[in-house]
């Protein structure tokens, strides 16, 4: 039995937590952020890109109505072109959620020509509060009004690999 316990204890514990603290910024350093985004919607599929690689990939919903781009409000279809994942919420009836820029110039455009409204409120977005258990077999239907979905542990990783103002490109 040691004569001097305590003293283990208080040399411990001040150590580890400079460990740890020293451990942080190498930690920080080693998680790659996504220089942009791709969907490609008729594979549901999300990928994250840095230098040309893929850095991750995930399976995704979209949009009840997921053929062809969105041209109005309430059509049910996911948007597809270059936006901008311009904000996130951190607290959404999704869990939470990315804006996507939508409409763009081109949206915009389209949607005067055609005398309706573009519509907006696009996300990339994880489940609703009230279907979070579902996890991944929400991919076996679209089940969005126009957005991207995954699941929320899936967001949570997204959270940290993309940054605000990330372009976003929707292939069809």
């Amino acid at each position: 039995m040691s004569l001097f316990p305590p003293l283990k204890a208080c040399i411990a514990a001040p150590l580890l937590a400079i460990l740890f603290i020293t451990a942080l910024p190498i930690a920080a350093q080693a998680i790659e952020k996504a220089e942009r985004v791709v969907v490609i919607k008729n594979k549901k599929l999300l990928m994250l890109l840095k230098d040309g690689e893929v850095l991750k990939a995930y399976k995704i919903s979209l949009g009840k109505a997921p053929q062809g781009p969105k041209t109005r409000e309430g059509d049910k279809r996911t948007p597809e072109g270059t936006y901008t994942l311009d904000y996130r919420k951190a607290r959404s009836e999704y869990y939470r959620a990315f804006h996507i820029s939508y409409p763009n110039e081109k949206d915009l455009e389209n949607a005067r020509r055609l005398g309706v409204s573009p519509g907006g409120g696009i996300e990339l977005h994880g489940l609703p509060r009230n279907l979070e258990d579902v996890g991944g077999l929400h991919r076996s239907l679209n089940w969005t009004d126009g957005c991207i979905a995954v699941t929320n542990r899936e967001m949570d990783e997204l959270w940290t690999l993309v940054a605000d103002g990330t372009p976003i490109e929707i292939r069809p």
